[in-house]
């Protein structure tokens, strides 16, 4: 599975990014996509994810901001940024979950700077 993440950038804040992650497996095998997020100093965490049927699940830090949306016919998540903080400063990873034993594969990270 080959994951290509896209859509970083320098915004200020309050301002909106949208990024978006295309994997190349067969759509059927595909069980959760999500973004996890990783700042300078510190663990990587969870922000969003969805799982085939499209149930979501988002940190609380992000609840309200963010918005997680799957194209199963185009292997594709997406993740809707709006009211962003300093604090949403960090690189940005796809990551998904696929076949029988729910193999784990990451995307290469995109990097996400807020300016205060």
């Amino acid at each position: 599975v080959q994951l290509q993440a896209s859509g970083g950038g320098l915004v200020q804040a309050g301002g909106s990014l949208r990024l978006s992650c295309a994997a190349s497996r067969d759509v059927f095998s595909i069980h959760v996509m999500g973004w996890w997020r990783q700042a300078p100093g510190k663990e990587r965490e969870l922000v969003a994810d969805i799982t085939t049927g499209g149930a979501a699940n988002y940190a609380d830090s992000v609840k309200g901001r963010f918005t997680i949306s799957r194209d199963n016919a185009k292997n594709t998540v997406h993740l809707q940024m709006n009211g962003l903080k300093p604090d949403d400063t960090a690189v940005y990873y796809c990551k998904v979950e696929v076949g029988s034993r729910w193999l784990t594969y990451w995307g290469q990270g995109t990097q996400v700077t807020v300016s205060s």
